[in-house]
């Protein structure tokens, strides 16, 4: 984050950094949820939590950003530390707990950033990740759910209901499916009232059973829902490096990174199968280089996002996956020659 403060600072540099992390290529673009995404690398909700660093983001090339997870009352989150690097296990452990400064200073500053954007084609995609605040009772979740909708609406191009991160108690029940047809057939009635309906996805956990997943994929199905981020962390400390000791000093939170890279990918493939390919997946989960980006869209997954990957690997993942893609592409055409 210390990266992105000293970009809001660079001025004259802004252009000599886009064209060092950012990678121009029209083979790169990605028709997704009815939107032109400039490439199919983005960054994952949890990150830019409230909208603050677009600008620095696009600089470094993203072709998404998705910023929240937002609630509709600010909240500072669990206790600090809450973030910790598992370096042997290329991962990390969070148990941020949603901290943000609620979906109306959010909503402010994507209205700015709007604005200033309105009339540039080659602008990152902003997707909306939203949630509940942690007062509110799972009974009335939807109530949180709408109010983040409601506030975001024009303002980001797509939504992401997350109701899968493992540091708010209880959340990962609403993963059930009458719970998840409450919260998502609500939001449906609303986006249809739209003149332009805002494509409207689900993130949901790697740690679920086959059972709760073909759950999803009929939902999802039923609702005409618009497709799914796969996977958020997950709560397995199973084939860790990282000592017992340590792990348990640590304590609890979501587990991200390498370690969670075949379980994601699985997920993927499990639901593209499951819902044979006509669901639209955004795919994420270990993803740290090309080979790792490219594993999960051949498992069916139509975009990527990365997180810790950003973090280990720094500012030059999105070009070197996107160069990765690039070559992947050159490959299949002088294939077919």
């Amino acid at each position: 984050m210390n990266m992105l403060k000293l970009l809001k600072e660079v001025g004259p540099a802004k252009r000599w950094i886009t064209r060092r992390f950012g990678l121009k290529d029209p083979r790169l673009n990605r028709p997704f949820l009815g939107l032109n995404f400039r490439n199919p690398v983005g960054l994952g909700a949890g990150f830019d939590k409230n909208a603050r660093y677009l600008e620095e983001l696009e600089m470094l090339g993203f072709g998404f950003v998705e910023i929240g997870t937002v609630t509709p009352k600010p909240q500072a989150g669990n206790d600090k530390p809450r973030l910790f690097r598992l370096p042997e296990d290329k991962a990390l452990i969070n148990r941020m707990g949603f901290n943000n400064d609620g979906v109306k200073a959010v909503a402010a500053r994507l209205k700015y950033w709007k604005l200033e954007n309105e009339k540039n084609p080659d602008r990152i995609i902003v997707g909306g990740n939203i949630g509940k605040n942690k007062s509110t009772p799972n009974d009335e979740a939807w109530k949180d759910y709408e109010i983040c909708f409601q506030q975001l609406l024009g303002l980001v191009d797509y939504f992401v209901v997350n109701v899968s991160s493992p540091n708010t108690p209880g959340l990962r029940e609403l993963q059930e499916k009458d719970s998840l047809r409450n919260i998502l057939s609500h939001l449906q009635t609303i986006n249809a009232q739209q003149p332009n309906p805002t494509p409207l996805l689900l993130k949901i956990a790697p740690d679920l059973t086959d059972a709760q997943l073909n759950d999803v994929i009929d939902l999802a199905i039923e609702i005409n829902l618009d497709g799914l981020v796969v996977a958020n962390t997950t709560i397995s400390r199973n084939g860790l490096l990282t000592t017992r000791n340590a792990l348990e000093e640590i304590g609890a939170g979501g587990l991200s990174g390498d370690p969670l890279k075949q379980r994601a990918t699985e997920v993927i493939q499990f639901i593209s199968d499951g819902a044979n390919a006509h669901l639209p997946l955004i795919g994420s989960g270990g993803i740290f280089n090309g080979d790792d980006a490219l594993e999960k869209i051949k498992a069916g997954a139509g975009l990527v996002q990365v997180w810790t990957g950003f973090i280990y690997v720094g500012p030059s993942i999105t070009k070197n996956i996107c160069k990765k893609i690039l070559k992947e592409h050159n490959k299949r055409v002088e294939s077919v020659r």
